[in-house]
C-alpha cells in the first residue's frame, strides 16, 4: 500500500537549522548522517563514503559501517559492550512526561529544582533522565504526555546529543504507548489528544473490520512518531476480547481470532515498513512491540492483571490456542518485508495451569515454558521479549492496591525476580531504570552456569535489542528536524484521515422506522449528563459534574436546541456504558470479613451475581491475602457508578411522549442493552471516538458502516455462564426490531449490513 507522505522537501539541513548544534552529512549513495558537534563524534571518509566514528577510536568498526548487514553490526557492537552496558540496554524506563511534573511517579527535577522554578526549557532533560542515561546506561525511554510536538522533538534531540558522546555512542530508542486515540482513558494511551491525528483505537478500530484501514493508520502514525523522535510503538494490543467484563477489552480489536490476526498484521506492516526499502526496514520504520503474549484476555471474572486481584487468566474452555493465533498467524506472519513484529510483551497474568511441561503457575514474563519452550522454541520467534512494566517490583499491601506485579514470584527478592525473568528467556525489563538488580542477576547466572555461558546469553539479548536500533537507522541519524516535525504531526491531511476512520467505526444498532438520518433543521432536546465522582488510574479524584455531553454551539449548526422536551422534535441522549468503580475488588468488603471480590456488572441497575461460579478456578495471594482460597463473588451485589445514565434515558423517553429518542452510547466494553433498548428509536454505538463523529451520522453527512467486533449479552446471567477463554459463547440481545446484537452485526441506511466483511469474518 502506498504510504501517505507530505511533500516536505529534501531532508538535508545544516547547523543553522538547529539550536542544538546538530550537523547533517550527506552520503552520495548512502544514508544521511546526523551528529552533535558537541559530542566528540567525528566523521570518517572511506572510499568516498562517510561514517560516524561513534566510539572515537579513529577507525571504522563494523557496527559503525552502514554497508554491513544488521546482524553483523549488532554482533560486533554486543561483543564490545561491557556487562554493565548490556544491563543498561536491557532496561526500559518508567513513564516520562515532558516536561516532568512536580509530583507523582513521573516527578522530575531540573538542576535540583522543580520545572516551574528552575528556568529550564520544557525540552530539557531532567536530573533523573541524565542519571539513568549516563550511570545506568539506559537507552530505551518511554514517552507519555508532551507539551507539544515541537517540545517532544527538541527533547528527543537533546537526549540523542547527550548520550552520543558517551561510551560506544549508542543512541536512544524512544517509545510510546498508543497516542492517537480519540479519547484519553488510561495510562496506556495517555499520550492521546495533543496535536496529533486522532484515530479509533482498539474495539473502535476493530469495528471497521478493515485491516487495510489499520495499515493506513500505521503508515501515518509511523510518520508522526518518527517526527516526534519515537522509533518504537508499545502496540498493538492483540489480546482476544473473549471475557466481556475485562478492564482492557476496550483496547483489543475483537473476540475473533481471525479478525484480530488480520488487524494485527495490517497494523504492524503499516508501522514497520519503510516504503521503497528492500527488506521493509528503514528510517521511516517504527518497531512494533506486540502485546500481550500469550493473550491476556481470559481474566477470571474480568478482573485485570495490573492488580493482584486479577493475577489469573483462566481457560475453562481449554481454548488457549485461539489466544495464541493472533500472534502466530498475524504478528509473526506479516505481508511486508519486516516479516514479524520486532518485539513481544508478555502480560502480567498467570496463564493458569497452561504450563504442561513444568506445572508452574507464574506470571507470563516469568514462565520459561511460555517464553523459551513456546515462543522461542515452537514458534521460532527471535525478536525482543520485554516484560510488562514493574513485574520485578514488590506487590501492594492489598489485592486492590497498585504497585509492582511479581505474580507467582512474590516471595523472591527483586534481584532473584530479575534472574528468574532472564532464565525464562526474556531480554528486557519494562519500567526499570536501575541496572543494579540486572547485574546481581547476572552474577547469579555466572554462579549457576559459568561466565562464558552467561556472557553469551547477555550478548544474545543485546543483539536482539540492537537490531531494532540498526534497522530503523538510529545509529546513522537519530535526530529530527524541528521544522519538519511541525509540518508532519497532526497535519490536516492526517487529521482528516483519522476522523473519517472514527466515523467508520461507529455501529448503528437500531433505526426504527428509518428515523435516521435527520437532515432537516429540526429542534433537538439534549439532556445534560451527570458524571459521578471518580478516581482515575493513579487514584486522583475528579469531582462530580452536570454538563452537556457535546459542544452545544456545534449542535446549533445543524439543529435548533431546546431545554424543553415538549418543544423538541426529537431527543439525542449521550450515555456511557456501565462502569464498576471497584473493578472487581473492594478493600471494604475484605475488612468486613469477605474475600474482597465483587462482581463486575455490565448493566446499569444494581446487580446480584446469583449465577456466578460457585468456586473460583484460581486463587492464591501468598503474601497479601494468604487466607483467601476462593475468589468467588457469587450472590454479591454491585451497582454501576453511572446508573444515572439509565435514569436519563428513561426520563427522556417519558418526557418525549412518543417522539423519537436517539441514543448514542460510548462503550468501553460489552453491555446489557435490554435495560433501555425499547426506549430508543435509534441507537448508535461507538467505542471511545469523538461525539462529533456521532453527530455527523445523525445529520446524514456520513452513513454508518461499523460492525460489532464482539457480542452484546442478553443478560448478566449469560455473562456469568460464558467461559472466559471462548469467543461467541453468549446469548445476545434481541431488539424490538428482531435484530440480534451479535458479532458482525451492524446497520446502514438500507438495513442490516451484509457485505464482504461479514462474509469473511464469521463466528
Amino acid at each position: 500500500m502506498k504510504r501517505t507522505v507530505l511533500n516536505i522537501g529534501v531532508l538535508f539541513w545544516g547547523v543553522t537549522a538547529f539550536s542544538q548544534n546538530i550537523q547533517m552529512v550527506a552520503n552520495p549513495k548512502g544514508p544521511v548522517l546526523g551528529y552533535s558537534v558537541d559530542s566528540g563524534v567525528r566523521i570518517l571518509t572511506i572510499g568516498g563514503n562517510k561514517f560516524k566514528d561513534l566510539n572515537k577510536n579513529g577507525k571504522l568498526d563494523k557496527y559503525e559501517d552502514w554497508r554491513l548487514p544488521v546482524d553483523e553490526r549488532a554482533k560486533d557492537l554486543a561483543s564490545k559492550m561491557t556487562v554493565e552496558q548490556i544491563a543498561g540496554l536491557m532496561l526500559y524506563s518508567g513513564h516520562q512526561s515532558i516536561p516532568a511534573p512536580a509530583e507523582g511517579v513521573r516527578a522530575g527535577r531540573y538542576n535540583g529544582m522543580l520545572y516551574k522554578e528552575s528556568g529550564a526549557k520544557a525540552s530539557d532533560l531532567t536530573d533523573q533522565q541524565k542519571k539513568f542515561l549516563k550511570e545506568d546506561n539506559l537507552r530505551h525511554v518511554l514517552v507519555t504526555t508532551v507539551e507539544s510536538p515541537e517540545v517532544a522533538a527538541r527533547w528527543s534531540n537533546n537526549i540523542q546529543a547527550y548520550i552520543e558522546g558517551l561510551g560506544l555512542g549508542i543512541p536512544a530508542n524512544n517509545s510510546t504507548d498508543p497516542r492517537h486515540s480519540a479519547t484519553i482513558t488510561a495510562e496506556f494511551n495517555e499520550g492521546a489528544g495533543g496535536q496529533i491525528s486522532l484515530w479509533p483505537d482498539g474495539l473502535a478500530m476493530g469495528a471497521t473490520f478493515d485491516p487495510e484501514l489499520v495499515k493506513k493508520f500505521g503508515n501515518i502514525a509511523a510518520q508522526e512518531y518518527r517526527a516526534l523522535g519515537i522509533s518504537t510503538a508499545l502496540s498493538p494490543q492483540i489480546d482476544l476480547g473473549t471475557e466481556p467484563r475485562w478492564y482492557r477489552i476496550a483496547y483489543v480489536f475483537s473476540e475473533s481470532p481471525e479478525l484480530t490476526a488480520d488487524m494485527a498484521r495490517g497494523y504492524i506492516d503499516g508501522f514497520q515498513t519503510t516504503i521503497g526499502s528492500k527488506n521493509g526496514w528503514g528510517n521511516k520504520s517504527v518497531n512494533a512491540m506486540v502485546k500481550h503474549w500469550p493473550g491476556g484476555g481470559p481474566e477470571e471474572g474480568g478482573r485485570d492483571g495490573h492488580w493482584a486481584m486479577g493475577k489469573f487468566a483462566v481457560y475453562p474452555g481449554n481454548n488457549f490456542q485461539s489466544h495464541v493465533k493472533p500472534f502466530t498467524e498475524g504478528a509473526f506472519k506479516l505481508n511486508g518485508g519486516t516479516k514479524e513484529a520486532s518485539a513481544v510483551m508478555p502480560y502480567y497474568t498467570i496463564s493458569f495451569n497452561q504450563d504442561t511441561k513444568n506445572g508452574e503457575n507464574v506470571g507470563n514474563g516469568y514462565s520459561k515454558y511460555l517464553i523459551t519452550d513456546l515462543l522461542r522454541g515452537k514458534y521460532k520467534y527471535d525478536g525482543v521479549v520485554c516484560t510488562d512494566w514493574l513485574i520485578t517490583a514488590d506487590e501492594p499491601k492489598t489485592p486492590g492496591g497498585f504497585a509492582g506485579k511479581p505474580w507467582g514470584a512474590e516471595k523472591l527478592s527483586i534481584a532473584e525476580r530479575h534472574y528468574k525473568v532472564l532464565e525464562a528467556g526474556v531480554d528486557q525489563f519494562g519500567g526499570n531504570n536501575d541496572k543494579e538488580p540486572v547485574l546481581e542477576a547476572y552474577q547469579m547466572g555466572v554462579k549457576e552456569h559459568g561466565e562464558k555461558v552467561y556472557r553469551a546469553k547477555f550478548e544474545q539479548s543485546a543483539v536482539r535489542l540492537l537490531r531494532n536500533f540498526f534497522r530503523t537507522g538510529l545509529f546513522e541519524n537519530p535526530y529530527v528536524n524541528i521544522e519538519e516535525t511541525k509540518k508532519i504531526v497532526g497535519n490536516p491531511e492526517f487529521m482528516k484521515a483519522g476522523y473519517e476512520a472514527q466515523v467508520k467505526s461507529i455501529v448503528m444498532l437500531k433505526n426504527k422506522s428509518n428515523v435516521l438520518p435527520i437532515k432537516e433543521r429540526k429542534t433537538v432536546y439534549i439532556p445534560k449528563r451527570y458524571s459521578p465522582a471518580t478516581f482515575n488510574w493513579w487514584g486522583i479524584y475528579t469531582a462530580p459534574s452536570l454538563d452537556y455531553p457535546v459542544d452545544i454551539e456545534k449542535i446549533k449548526k445543524y439543529y435548533n436546541v431546546t431545554e424543553d422536551p415538549a418543544k423538541a422534535h426529537f431527543a439525542l441522549v449521550f450515555v456511557k456504558s456501565p462502569h464498576s468503580e471497584e473493578g472487581g475488588y473492594s478493600d471494604i468488603d475484605a475488612a468486613e470479613g469477605g474475600n474482597g471480590y465483587l462482581p463486575i456488572s455490565l448493566q446499569y441497575k444494581t446487580y446480584t451475581a446469583t449465577e456466578a461460579r460457585e468456586k473460583s478456578i484460581a486463587a492464591g495471594d501468598p503474601v497479601v491475602a494468604p487466607n483467601v482460597h476462593d475468589r468467588s463473588f457469587k450472590n454479591k451485589t454491585s451497582t454501576a457508578t453511572n446508573f444515572t445514565d439509565l435514569l436519563t434515558i428513561e426520563n427522556t423517553y417519558k418526557a418525549m411522549n412518543g417522539k423519537p429518542v436517539i441514543i448514542s452510547v460510548t462503550a468501553s466494553k460489552p453491555m446489557v442493552f435490554n435495560e433501555f433498548e425499547r426506549h430508543a428509536d435509534a441507537i448508535l454505538l461507538n467505542f471511545n471516538v469523538s461525539n462529533q463523529a456521532v453527530v455527523d451520522i445523525v445529520t446524514g453527512k456520513y452513513e454508518p458502516s461499523g460492525l460489532l467486533p464482539l457480542q452484546m449479552p442478553a443478560s448478566m446471567a449469560t455473562v456469568e455462564k460464558q467461559k472466559e477463554d471462548v469467543p461467541y459463547d453468549m446469548e445476545t440481545h434481541k431488539d424490538s426490531e428482531g435484530h440480534n446484537y451479535d458479532f458482525g452485526y451492524g446497520m446502514n441506511w438500507s438495513g442490516v449490513i451484509k457485505d464482504a466483511r461479514t462474509e469473511k469474518y464469521k463466528k
